[in-house]
């Protein structure tokens, strides 16, 4: 996607001329996008894309950037007053009447700090979304405070960002930084983001690069230094602020935002696992939250937000739970929804989807629906991944969690019995992982699959043979789509519980005896287990602390814990252990 289709027109303030790009219809409600260093307008034309059909969307160069033309002379033409102005002009051009909703990344979020804080734009921005990018007053603040009271844990703090702040000492040297970006580094720039931000080739960035970058090392020249040492007292954001902290950037700690409810009141904090760049990498994940919480504030309401543990991290992201109708399955989708997850609740007793995906959206889901299917049959998968992403989007999160128990002696188990339990514990899970990780991967925004094993997966038993062949098959399975999807920033998690208090005992199907026999040792099963009684909810919990992360194996409860340490140091004694019959 492109600025391609955008009207473009051009607004004269302070001696330069500035690009403005517009898109969508003007009488919605406008966001305003604005870039960072050492990009142009550009940057955000995926996002711009997907705010289209709700928004009108306006996009400008800041001055000495893209199409807009420098000021003359450099130095002192790029203070936070001067780009204030050309704020103020821009915004009197496209939306005189309306305040506008700011979004900024990277020098376009610090700019836009200082456009909320100034009296002189009170009532022309109506709400401000940051992005890597901090006030220099706060971030002035923050190193005075760590200065005065030197303590270890202060000390490195700033420590660590002066080490992640190592490019700003550079841009102040004369004459250099412009020579390299006029030289070798604006033309291997491009090959440097796609290697180590893994950001998509396309139409970014623009040609302008070099000269954009040489300008604006006069952000830094004319900006930093001054308000770091003078920060302003009375810094405090007028609109309501959406922090968005990519967890992975390389040039921000989030310990810089520690105190900002102290400068932003009305903030509502967000978290993705993402490096700098994520207007290119994360279009969907932003495009989402921007939308949400401009409406939010377009509705003369306080943003309506999940209040779980990890409210911050999937806030309007898609999860799809297989086995969604009971036990395991249902606790994480209603984890999820609580975290302001979009739900899809899979599973082949439609009755039981539907009334996750109903609880789902009581407890705080955007949105949750139901589907039927078997996820042993490919083609019905096939058919629920073409339809999930036509009509609810890519997943974000998939859990593979359905599954089915058996039990009985390897030569008790006939080979229909080994076809059902491989069908729906390992072919339903390669199936999701195919179809859903496909989807994933040629989108090329991340994403992370949870596939349910068991702790039977590394200890053997005697009493399951078949079981922990699928169990121990899935876990190997997710190392292995662990390693492959690394590259495309998908994150693979197993999820090894123990004895966990869900209906999968009453349910579960003895080989070798007859329907009196099991039907007597699943009711004795289902008691031993609730004696257990260790919740699902506390797996729920797991999956989502494995997400948040990115761990490639958790196992839950005590037992998967200490069968997992056996596993790696002493599996002799697991091996003498699986020699016991159990009482049944």
């Amino acid at each position: 996607m492109s600025l391609q289709g955008a009207r473009e027109r051009w607004v004269r303030t302070g001696g330069v001329e500035l690009c403005v790009a517009e898109l969508g219809d003007p009488a919605q409600p406008t966001v305003l996008l604005l870039h960072g260093y050492p990009d142009s307008k550009e940057v955000w034309s995926e996002v711009a894309a997907r705010l289209a059909d709700d928004f009108h969307v306006v996009l400008y160069d800041v001055r000495g950037h893209g199409r807009s033309t420098a000021p003359q002379p450099l130095r002192g033409g790029f203070t936070l007053e001067k780009l204030t102005d050309d704020f103020l002009a821009v915004v009197d051009a496209v939306s005189p009447d309306r305040p506008v909703h700011l979004v900024g990344h990277d020098w376009g979020s610090v700019q836009s700090w200082e456009f909320v804080t100034v009296q002189r734009t009170e009532g022309r921005i109506a709400s401000f979304t940051s992005m890597s990018g901090p006030s220099l007053d706060h971030f002035g603040h923050w190193i005075q405070k760590r200065m005065k009271r030197p303590t270890p844990r202060r000390v490195g703090q700033l420590l660590g960002q002066g080490a992640k702040s190592w490019y700003v000492y550079l841009l102040h040297t004369p004459v250099l930084p412009e020579l390299a970006w006029r030289g070798p580094l604006g033309r291997t720039w491009p090959r440097i983001l796609r290697r180590l931000e893994k950001v998509p080739t396309g139409n970014y960035p623009t040609s302008s690069l070099p000269s954009d970058a040489a300008h604006g090392a006069w952000l830094y020249r004319d900006n930093v230094r001054p308000r770091l040492r003078r920060p302003r007292a009375d810094a405090y954001a007028h609109v309501p602020v959406q922090l968005i902290t990519p967890l992975e950037d390389a040039f921000l700690s989030e310990k810089l935002y520690d105190e900002l409810e102290l400068w932003a009141p009305r903030l509502t904090r967000r978290s993705l696992p993402a490096k700098h760049w994520v207007p290119r990498t994360r279009p969907d994940q932003l495009a989402s939250w921007i939308t949400e919480f401009a409406r939010s504030v377009e509705g003369g309401r306080p943003e309506t937000r999940a209040t779980g543990r990890h409210a911050d991290r999937f806030g309007g992201q898609l999860v799809l739970i297989t086995g969604a109708g009971s036990g395991i399955g249902r606790a994480t989708a209603y984890a999820f929804a609580e975290a302001g997850a979009r739900v899809v609740a899979v599973d082949r007793d439609g009755d039981a989807a539907a009334r996750t995906a109903e609880m789902s959206r009581l407890v705080g889901a955007p949105d949750a629906w139901a589907e039927t299917v078997d996820v042993s049959d490919e083609q019905a998968m096939e058919k629920l991944a073409e339809k999930v992403a036509t009509e609810y989007g890519v997943v974000d999160v998939l859990v593979n969690n359905a599954g089915i128990g058996l039990s009985g002696s390897f030569l008790d188990t006939t080979s229909e019995d080994w076809r059902k339990v491989l069908d729906v514990n390992l072919w339903g899970v390669i199936h999701g992982c195919r179809l859903f990780g496909k989807q994933m991967a040629e989108r090329g925004q991340g994403g992370h699959i949870v596939n349910t094993a068991s702790a039977a997966a590394f200890q053997p038993s005697r009493a399951l043979p078949a079981y922990s062949t699928t169990k121990a098959a899935v876990l190997m399975l997710s190392e292995c789509l662990r390693a492959e999807l690394a590259d495309v920033g998908i994150g693979v998690t197993a999820i090894c519980p123990g004895f966990v208090n869900t209906n999968i005992t009453a349910t579960a199907r003895f080989a070798g005896v007859d329907a009196e026999e099991e039907s007597r040792r699943q009711k004795r099963s289902a008691r031993l287990y609730g004696m257990r009684n260790y919740p699902p909810e506390k797996v729920a919990e797991a999956i989502l602390r494995g997400v948040v992360t990115n761990s490639p194996l958790v196992a839950v409860t005590p037992e998967a814990r200490g069968a997992h340490l056996l596993s790696r140091f002493a599996p002799g004694v697991l091996r003498r252990i699986a020699r016991i019959n159990p009482p049944v």
